[in-house]
């Protein structure tokens, strides 16, 4: 059957095409950062999935309902229903956006010298972590740090790597575990429920709390329900709660499976760090019942909760990033596989073998898709890893990746047919892209401000 869209279309936004010159400018002005250049020079914006879904007719009604009042607004116990619905935790602490979230439990649960373990870093967890004063340990299996290594679930922590951890610093030295579903680094990949089931019993058996990165909690589950026996005919919205049951808590940035625009939260089981929370979000945030948010927002959050775990809606979703994955593959291109949810990630160290990773060849593919049409995708490579803060040395990550994060309910299969169509032609004349030099280095989070030139003598399409 067609992977029809479950939707249909109301509103319109016209898109604004540009010449291959008014792109070159565009990205020198930009310091061939894609995160730099302004959004009304971008024709299709695969940049991320991140507060960029369209929203549908029943958020926008949901909208009119917002109360604005700045203590016990009734748009923030729609949120905590919706979330004790559908996650099942019984409390909860709207932030900004989810790094508000990872702040605030950073400041709670960890105290400086400890460990965090999670299966694979993401940018702003890590930082948070790290300015707390933890060291990230990755416990993911390490089929995950290869892009061609077959799996249905490579976002499984590994066990073994866990329990060594455990043994080696001791229960106490553990802040706490973090297991992302899905894992954004790796292109995607999904943790099995098998998986979460063990990891929760490792570490509360050894008294340690289990947090969970719930950013793409329901197109982790959709894939629990694909792929895993005896799911077949679960519903997505009941795996995702017996994913949830597994945790002690979660941080969700709304922007991505909720649907929203903007918004996220903090929620929990223990009233202690409930507690905690509510002290600090005063301080970061603003009030406890409402965070960062505003109340409209938060009631299309409450909505877009519900409308996350719709089986047709989940199901399209992904069957859109599974559709641009097919078509790269069969033009050859190398792509991280299986192909992940929410984007599909090109394999930068075999698209371009001739460039070092100290070139960024990432970066410069994600320039050079640009360039070819105007199409803005990420760098997920060397440049994302940023340095370690000890060493002050880059970490260099197995993994050189160019996401192309597909938005929720915002391009047809067509706007994904053009991308296919510029990858397939830098694919092809892949031989004379070269490599970029950083020009201009912030001091954390450098992929989203930091700029570069071209390599002396470097080709370019």
């Amino acid at each position: 059957m067609i992977n029809v869209e479950p939707y249909r279309i109301k509103v319109v936004e016209p898109l604004r095409v540009s010449t291959r010159a008014q792109r070159q400018v565009a990205l020198e002005a930009a310091g061939y950062n894609t995160f730099l250049l302004r959004s009304e020079d971008v024709f299709i914006d695969l940049l991320t999935d991140s507060g960029t879904s369209a929203m549908s007719s029943d958020q926008w009604a949901a909208m009119m309902r917002g109360d604005e009042a700045y203590a016990g607004s009734r748009s923030f116990f729609a949120l905590e229903e919706a979330v004790r619905d559908v996650y099942g935790f019984p409390y909860v602490v709207p932030t900004h956006q989810g790094r508000g979230a990872e702040h605030l439990l950073s400041k709670i649960l960890i105290k400086p010298g400890q460990y965090t373990p999670g299966n694979m870093y993401f940018t702003t967890t890590r930082a948070h972590q790290e300015l707390a004063g933890a060291t990230f340990v990755d416990v993911i299996g390490d089929a995950a740090h290869d892009a061609t290594a077959p799996g249905d679930f490579k976002g499984d922590v590994d066990l073994a790597k866990l329990e060594k951890l455990i043994a080696d610093v001791g229960p106490s030295q553990i802040a706490y575990v973090n297991v992302a579903v899905t894992v954004n680094m790796a292109g995607g990949q999904p943790v099995s429920l098998a998986n979460l089931r063990a990891v929760s019993q490792l570490c509360h058996r050894h008294g340690i709390l289990l947090w969970s990165d719930a950013t793409r909690c329901a197109e982790n589950a959709y894939f629990v329900q694909q792929r895993e026996p005896g799911y077949a005919d679960v519903p997505v919205a009941e795996i995702l709660r017996q994913m949830m049951d597994c945790f002690d808590g979660c941080t969700m940035s709304g922007k991505k499976d909720n649907l929203v625009n903007i918004g996220g939260f903090l929620a929990m089981r223990d009233e202690t760090i409930l507690q905690h929370a509510r002290e600090l979000v005063v301080l970061y945030e603003g009030m406890p019942s409402y965070g960062g948010m505003a109340g409209r927002d938060m009631e299309a959050m409450a909505t877009g909760i519900r409308e996350m775990v719709d089986d047709d809606y989940i199901g399209h979703r992904v069957g859109q990033v599974a559709y641009l994955g097919g078509l790269l593959l069969e033009a050859g291109v190398p792509i991280a596989q299986p192909v992940g949810g929410h984007g599909v990630f090109l394999d930068a160290r075999r698209f371009l073998p001739h460039l070092t990773q100290d070139a960024y060849p990432a970066q410069s593919l994600a320039a050079q898709l640009y360039l070819d049409s105007g199409v803005r995708a990420m760098e997920r490579g060397i440049v994302s890893a940023g340095r370690d803060p000890r060493t002050g040395r880059n970490h260099t990550p197995h993994l050189e990746l160019v996401r192309l994060t597909v938005p929720r309910r915002v391009y047809t299969d067509r706007h994904l047919e053009v991308v296919a169509e510029s990858v397939i032609r830098l694919w092809d004349a892949r031989a004379g892209i070269g490599g970029l030099e950083m020009t201009y280095e912030p001091a954390t989070l450098r992929f989203f401000t930091a700029r570069f030139r071209p390599l002396a003598g470097a080709g370019g399409h």
